[in-house]
């Protein structure tokens, strides 16, 4: 997928027509991916722009707090300088204002799709351990299980929490270890039994199992919508 700079709406000449254009076949590309039902990096991609035109626009001079991973430091010169170019010059003003407005509009919209599908996919999960769960439950299995009811996929997960603005989030990092086809040997029960036999390094790990009766793309949708929900089981759980 090609994607919007991040500071597409500033670059080159600034003109309503031309950007638009530029936003609609970039939001046409993203519309494509959500009508098969791939929600990332998608979805964080137009979340990510929605949030850089709002702040923008709120005149906020301190972006890169708020986006320390995308934007640059010739990026924020590129936008301070803009700002400079807008104070002195109304009619580009105007035009940006034109431009931000409208696609503020537009990625709303296609936020919200992606939300839908997002909360569709999220209602539709059952988590359930497997066996009991330790006092610590930071890193352990994920087994995910879609709804063609075949195979379990296991991943080993850890969770982590970092600070951003005095605020303290949870994530949650996956890493795919193995497919086991689903039959009468191949319990939920029987895997674990097995990877702990075979992964000296967690002798008691938490294990979950994560399924649904939907058949979503695991990659780009069932594994982070999977993801986020485990690290809300285990939060909601542990409180």
């Amino acid at each position: 997928m090609s994607s919007l700079s991040e500071t597409w709406f500033a670059d080159g000449y600034i003109d309503f027509e031309q950007k638009k254009y530029t936003l609609l076949a970039y939001l046409q590309q993203i519309n494509r991916y959500f009508n098969q039902n791939k929600l990332y990096p998608q979805l964080g991609d137009v979340i990510f722009h929605y949030n850089n035109l709002v702040a923008f626009r709120e005149n906020k001079q301190f972006l890169q707090q708020q986006f320390p991973k995308r934007l640059t430091a010739v990026n924020m010169e590129r936008l301070q300088l803009l700002y400079e170019q807008m104070i002195a010059d109304d009619e580009l003003m105007q035009e940006l204002e034109t431009i931000i407005q409208y696609a503020i509009q537009k990625m709303n919209g296609a936020i919200r799709e992606g939300t839908e599908i997002y909360e569709f996919v999220e209602e539709s999960l059952n988590i359930s351990p497997v066996g009991l769960i330790p006092l610590d439950s930071q890193e352990g299995y994920l087994f995910l299980c879609d709804g063609r009811y075949q195979d379990v996929i296991v991943y080993e997960y850890r969770l982590s929490i970092f600070e951003r603005h005095d605020e303290k989030y949870r994530g949650i990092h996956t890493q795919y270890l193995d497919t086991y086809t689903k039959d009468l040997v191949n319990t939920c029960e029987h895997i674990k039994t097995s990877l702990i036999r075979q992964r000296r390094e967690l002798p008691t790990p938490a294990v979950y199992r994560i399924d649904t009766k939907l058949v979503f793309p695991v990659t780009e949708t069932l594994l982070p919508v999977a993801k986020r929900s485990l690290v809300k089981y285990i939060a909601h759980n542990a409180a």
